[in-house]
């Protein structure tokens, strides 16, 4: 079923460059496939970054910087124009530095990925991607995990982004993407357990499973909360230069100019 997704979806990518006249640098999977928590019936959260033809980007008009396609219960495919997602880059939108760590990738331009790799450390600002993760962290717990019974992913909707939040605050850097790197800031081995039972459930699972709130990760989570909180003006603000990235979206439109 793996192999015959990833051949609809490349089919899919192919479909949408001819369609709209684009080229795709970078596609990957960007939800829970990713996250590295998927239950069976998780759908495939497809990303990807395009260029359009160099006299695209010279027209005097408003031009659209998406392109989604209709979203089932199987597929969702959406993505950007590489000018889009390099001004997103620059202001730290943390969705695009998930996208560049995908661990599954249906299509990319080694030497695009790897420059805009190259490029993380000195663009990330941790102040927006802090206030990022915490504020989902924040909605979720309070939204969804305050009922007799709640469902089983929300609790790794919060979990995420509660530890790349602590991690950009511990570590100044970009966080990881995948759930067990980010997972080895809990030091708790109580806490570790219940996420290991958790996600052992949620692996036969399916989307709309619901369990009773489990009270170490509500105690963890909360408290990690308010630590964030407590020391978010550790956080320093950062200057980043533009024209590095002009350059770049300059060589990038040129060598793929057709």
């Amino acid at each position: 079923m793996k192999y015959k997704m990833r051949e609809i979806i490349l089919e899919k990518l192919l479909e949408i460059e001819q369609t709209n006249q684009v080229k795709i640098l970078f596609a990957c999977e960007s939800g829970s496939r990713a996250w590295g928590f998927a239950s069976p019936d998780s759908d495939y959260d497809v990303r990807f970054i395009y260029t359009h033809p160099q006299n695209y980007y010279l027209s005097i008009d408003t031009q659209r910087d998406v392109i989604e396609l209709p979203v089932n219960e199987v597929l969702d495919i959406s993505g950007w124009d590489i000018k889009k997602s390099l001004l997103l880059f620059r202001k730290s939108n943390a969705v695009v530095y998930e996208w560049l760590q995908s661990p599954i990738l249906y299509q990319s331009d080694e030497s695009f990925h790897n420059a805009m790799l190259g490029m993380m450390e000195n663009y990330f600002c941790t102040k927006p991607g802090f206030h990022h993760y915490l504020s989902m962290t924040i909605n979720t717990f309070n939204n969804d995990l305050q009922s007799e019974e709640v469902k089983l992913k929300k609790y790794f909707y919060a979990l995420r982004p509660i530890l790349a939040a602590k991690w950009i605050l511990d570590k100044q850097t970009v966080p990881p993407m995948q759930f067990h790197l980010l997972k080895v800031l809990i030091e708790d081995p109580k806490i570790q357990t219940a996420i290991d039972e958790l996600m052992e459930i949620k692996k036969d699972a399916d989307e709309k499973k619901r369990i009773k709130p489990i009270e170490v990760l509500q105690k963890f989570i909360s408290e990690t909360i308010n630590y964030c909180e407590l020391n978010k003006e550790r956080l320093a603000d950062k200057r980043t230069h533009i024209e590095p990235l002009n350059t770049f979206f300059r060589n990038t439109i040129q060598a793929n100019d057709f």
